[in-house]
């Protein structure tokens, strides 16, 4: 698969209550950003200190995007297994997203060189 590394330095995952509205501030980020609301939490992934995170349960930064270059049909099956399964099995953690259109995965800062030769390892080829 052909990926792409987000040129945004550092992301933050910032877990809020269920209940929080999303700031106004949200809406001026341009870069990547997303939202999640479940019944337990409102999951937010944001360039670090671009929002406020005083009402916030948890904050975790220090992550870096890579992006699955082009729209995923549907249909297919196995795409986020492929990255995945080796990044696991090189003990590299993930937090991954999905849109209509693709797939994302959050990795550590600390884990950037390592995640890139071991998805190069596979096959894959960064853009």
């Amino acid at each position: 698969m052909q990926l792409s590394i987000l040129d945004t330095v550092d992301f933050s995952i910032i877990k809020f209550p269920n209940t929080h509205k999303i700031p106004p501030s949200f809406h001026d980020i341009t870069d990547f950003k997303s939202v999640t609301y479940t019944k337990e939490e409102c999951s937010i992934i944001v360039p670090t200190n671009t929002l406020e995170t005083t009402a916030a349960l948890a904050v975790d930064s220090g992550w870096f995007v890579i992006q699955i270059v082009g729209v995923l049909d549907f249909s297919l099956v196995g795409i986020l297994v492929q990255l995945a399964n080796p990044l696991a099995e090189n003990k590299l953690s993930i937090f991954a997203v999905s849109t209509y259109n693709t797939d994302y995965l959050l990795l550590k800062n600390q884990d950037k060189d390592k995640a890139i030769h071991t998805l190069q390892e596979c096959g894959h080829t960064f853009i």
